[in-house]
């Protein structure tokens, strides 16, 4: 999976405001409703919800990647979130996230979904790249590093 198609230029935060999950996870998905990536917005609100509710999408290294599938999306799209001081998001380490990928993608299409997941995951096991995202000036330099490196 290439994430470059994935990932929105126009659909990256370098400061989140929320601090709380949900609300972080609507901060989010509202940049991909005004990047035009999103429609339906209720939709995929609900996805991302109620996937987070089944299991936290916090993972380990400050990383956290709340996902959903719905069927009012014709392809994967992507957005990137960063609180450089961290939050409480559940994660399995039990450590803050600091690094939000979000990803909305066809219901009915797994293969995607779990290449750009695995795609990510690869990249953002390499500490350098988390300091470089969280040390990051712009948006132009997050886009860089996630999908060139």
């Amino acid at each position: 999976m290439n994430t470059r198609k994935a990932l929105c230029k126009d659909a990256i935060s370098l400061r989140l405001q929320s601090r709380e999950k949900a609300a972080i996870i609507e901060e989010m998905l509202d940049l991909l409703v005004q990047a035009g990536e999103i429609q339906d917005r209720k939709s995929a609100l609900k996805c991302l919800l109620d996937r987070e509710k089944k299991m936290s999408t916090g993972m380990h290294n400050g990383l956290a990647i709340p996902h959903g599938k719905t069927d009012t999306v014709d392809s994967l799209v992507a957005a990137v979130g960063i609180i450089p001081e961290g939050v409480d998001f559940d994660s399995m380490d039990e450590e803050p996230s600091r690094i939000f990928i979000m990803t909305v993608s066809p219901a009915n299409r797994a293969g995607p979904h779990i290449q750009f997941l695995a795609e990510i995951s690869r990249l953002l096991n390499r500490r350098d790249i988390r300091e470089q995202l969280l040390e990051a000036e712009n948006e132009s330099q997050v886009y860089s590093l996630l999908t060139e490196s």
